[in-house]
């Protein structure tokens, strides 16, 4: 309980001093965890990566833009599985010749532990500043699917450290296997949830509880039968993304967002408070096997070094290949981006989380009873990278985007074009349902329909005090539904649209039928 008033307290605090909320609540949980005695605080890593990981990731994948991923899809995989595997083979090479006793697959495994960028912390702070939509879409699509990667060279790293050796066509079979199967079983199990949803009583909380549900499910599942729960969730959460309109009825929608936005809320802050108090576990062990915190520190602070510099050589070397490629596949934009753009992303690479759950995962013994090698400098090596890249990253980040002045992409219409074409659509469909479905009379209620329709633009931004009854409030309601279909076609069909726009009118829509709904 306490936890819970200290992180809405720092969330507060971050805002007004506009800085990311995840540097202040591990600061925080730093400062903690160094107060004598203060009791331990001690989660089973399995719990870690299931309590947190499917809801947080579920509810990113189903608030991302499939259409946008699908547009930079060649960019956000290669920083997603390329460049994640570039960095584990360079933190592996590195760790292997620097840090005594670090053979090459604990070097693969510490590699895979400290490869994936956090999303939540580079969301946070781009809020305080302006950039490129399309750098936001590539960090959060990236995101989406970095965990993952990252997961399965930790689960290959531990084979080979506890077996001696991998046999390389089991390893890309298993590797195939965990990716497919996962994207797979995510898709299926949600299309499966989704239609036994659709059969059960219309009730708000009950669809509330089944869409907290699902993404434990998709987990679990796809773990069971040995393919990669994060890309289940990942997939079942952009299924929904995609089709959100015709699984969910406006109530549960609108009902859903607001849970699903205070859970993941407190996730997230209990998540980023829970890095700062481990620090008391890790460095008790680390003394306890007689080992130097500061040189394992040393280690930390030229492990963050190495992976600040591969993610920047990464994201020029990215620009480059796409510079050649684009003579020969068709790529999302032809222009090339300037210098800020791939330094900006370089410098996104904040570790979060996942890195601490996939630490704190790696066994105590290995399966004869010896212990587990290098274990507690893994695990100041990856508190000390996490720190430093959400402290130091996180707070020069701003900088870095206000230092660069990036174009006007051109990726979409202006937004005051876009309203007004959107605008213009609404009404233009009102009226083509309202003669289709032969309520062009000239009764009192449809001159109101008339009206409403004609004046959608100024309705759909503040409430209308006008109260509809009886069949005319039925032909309203269908054509808020024909709205929300023409919404979600004209946000597939045409590209210059934003996505996130197209969200806030179907809100609005939501929002407007809700109140008929309880007139």
């Amino acid at each position: 309980m306490a936890l819970t008033l200290a992180i809405c307290g720092l969330i507060i605090l971050s805002n007004k001093l506009k800085v990311a909320y995840p540097i202040l609540l591990v600061l925080a949980g730093l400062g903690i965890s160094v107060i004598p005695g203060m009791p331990a605080m001690k989660l089973s890593p399995d719990l870690i990566m299931l309590i947190f990981l499917p809801p947080i990731l579920y509810e990113a994948a189903a608030n991302n833009s499939w259409k946008e991923i699908w547009k930079w899809r060649r960019i956000i995989s290669s920083f997603a599985f390329i460049v994640v595997f570039i960095t584990a083979c360079s933190v592996a090479l590195f760790a292997n010749y620097f840090i005594p006793g670090v053979s090459i697959a604990i070097g693969f495994l510490l590699g895979g532990i400290v490869s994936p960028p956090d999303a939540v912390s580079a969301a946070a702070i781009m809020k305080f500043v302006k950039v490129p939509k399309r750098l936001s879409v590539i960090l959060e699509g990236e995101s989406l699917f970095n965990d993952a990667s990252s997961l399965i060279i930790v689960k290959f790293a531990l084979i080979a450290i506890g077996i001696g050796q991998i046999v390389w066509y089991e390893a890309l079979g298993s590797f195939v296997w965990m990716v497919v199967g996962g994207i797979g079983a995510g898709v299926l199990l949600t299309m499966v949830f989704t239609r036994i949803q659709k059969w059960m009583p219309d009730d708000e909380n009950i669809d509330t509880i089944v869409s907290i549900v699902i993404p434990y499910m998709l987990y679990l599942a796809a773990e069971e039968i040995g393919s990669s729960g994060v890309l289940s969730v990942v997939s079942g959460g952009l299924y929904f993304s995609y089709h959100r309109i015709r699984l969910i009825k406006a109530s549960s929608r609108l009902q859903a967002q607001s849970v699903w936005r205070s859970l993941t809320f407190m996730l997230n802050g209990y998540a980023f408070m829970l890095i700062g108090l481990d620090l008391n576990e890790i460095t008790t062990t680390i003394q306890a096997n007689g080992v130097s915190l500061w040189t394992v520190v040393g280690y930390g602070v030229m492990i963050t070094i190495v992976l600040i510099l591969v993610r920047i050589a990464c994201a020029y070397g990215a620009v480059g290949v796409t510079f050649v490629m684009r003579n020969f596949i068709t790529v999302a934009d032809r222009n090339m981006p300037g210098m800020g753009a791939p330094m900006l992303l370089g410098w996104t690479g904040m570790r979060g989380v996942v890195s601490l759950a996939a630490a704190l995962s790696t066994p105590l013994t290995l399966k004869d009873g010896a212990p587990f090698p290098m274990r507690s400098e893994i695990l100041l090596i990856t508190f000390v990278v996490i720190l430093l890249t959400l402290v130091v990253q996180g707070l020069t980040l701003p900088l870095f985007i206000k230092r660069f002045h990036f174009p006007d992409y051109g990726d979409y219409l202006p937004e005051e074009v876009a309203k007004r074409f959107i605008r213009r659509g609404l009404a233009e469909t009102s009226l083509q349902r309202l003669q289709a479905m032969g309520e062009c009379d000239d009764s009192h209620q449809s001159i109101i329909l008339h009206g409403m329709v004609k004046h959608w633009g100024e309705q759909i931004e503040k409430e209308d005090p006008r109260t509809l009854y009886g069949d005319s409030r039925e032909v309203y309601i269908d054509i808020l539904n024909e709205q929300r279909l023409w919404l979600n076609r004209l946000n597939k069909e045409n590209p210059k649209i934003d996505e996130d726009l197209v969200r806030h009118y179907i809100h609005r829509i939501d929002l407007e039928e809700e109140r008929l709904r309880a007139d």
